[in-house]
């Protein structure tokens, strides 16, 4: 792309949340913004079909943002022009009973993408380091611990060791892994959840659960920080994307997303001898048909 968002908004070392920015301030016009995310998309859907064809790496993209910060519409607009057959989202809801009776990574496994996929997370498992951890009475479903006393500060950081052995883990056979925080400015938010209330076709999406989760989002914030810090590796890199304008993330999203698969070294495969013979015959056949 024409302009570099990716090394920009990399975490790399200590991460602060409160320097952490929310609101786009560089040179890009949203009118260009859209224009170039048009553009763009056409090179993910070439990107997209290389991988499918290369078949031997997948790549997982995870995004974690507050309510109303704009991650199910950022799905829309990047990957609208992809194959569907190449893509799979995973919106991750509050686990089921089942859920439960496994470990916490155990669903997250299952939704993984196979070689030549794309697969995506609406929310993941950071879910048991972000919402856990501001409400860790939560974690009592698992049925595992008997008081909220149990999760004190081992406990968290078993739980980032297991995310950080996970994610390693599948870097090492074959899943490239990209995660996205679309940070949000408290003040967005509320207007954003204003316009779910004042406009009737977003009315839907609006929860009253909201706003007892917008009254912690100091405790969010907190819990964001400590998660990047702890799981931000070279092999399972964070994104901190400017979240107010929404524009903007999904420029930067697909920026990121595009230079990933760019640095996968993707191949479409080589026909052998053999194979090219029998190309050649299947075209005389059809010639002289």
């Amino acid at each position: 792309m024409d302009t570099n968002f990716s090394d920009g908004f990399q975490v790399k070392g200590k991460f602060s949340i409160e320097k952490a920015l929310t609101e786009y301030k560089g040179k890009l016009t949203k009118e260009d913004g859209e224009q170039l995310l048009i553009k763009e998309k056409e090179k993910l859907r070439e990107l997209q079909e290389k991988l499918y064809a290369d078949g031997s790496q997948s790549l997982l993209v995870i995004l974690q943002a507050m309510d109303a910060a704009g991650k199910d519409s950022l799905i829309e607009h990047v990957f609208g022009g992809v194959n569907p057959q190449g893509c799979n989202v995973t919106s991750f809801k509050t686990p089921s009973s089942k859920e439960y009776s496994h470990d916490f990574l155990w669903r997250n496994y299952l939704a993984l993408p196979q070689k030549g996929m794309i697969g995506i997370f609406n929310r993941s498992h950071y879910e048991s380091v972000l919402v856990c951890k501001v409400h860790p009475e939560y974690n009592l479903s698992e049925k595992t611990w008997s008081s909220v006393k149990d999760f004190d500060h081992t406990f968290w950081e078993n739980r980032y060791e297991s995310i950080r052995n996970f994610e390693k883990h599948l870097s090492q056979n074959g899943t490239t892994i990209v995660k996205i925080f679309l940070n949000v400015s408290k003040s967005e938010q509320k207007k954003r959840l204003l316009d779910r209330i004042n406009e009737q076709d977003k009315n839907w999406k609006f929860s009253a659960a909201d706003l007892p989760e917008r009254a912690l989002f100091p405790q969010y914030m907190e819990a964001y920080e400590t998660a990047i810090n702890e799981t931000s590796k070279s092999y399972a890199p964070w994104y901190v994307l400017p979240a107010d304008n929404k524009w903007f993330a999904r420029v930067a999203a697909i920026q990121i997303i595009i230079d990933t698969l760019e640095k996968m070294d993707l191949k479409y495969p080589k026909l052998g001898e053999k194979e090219k013979a029998g190309l050649e015959a299947a075209k005389k056949t059809l010639e002289n048909e």
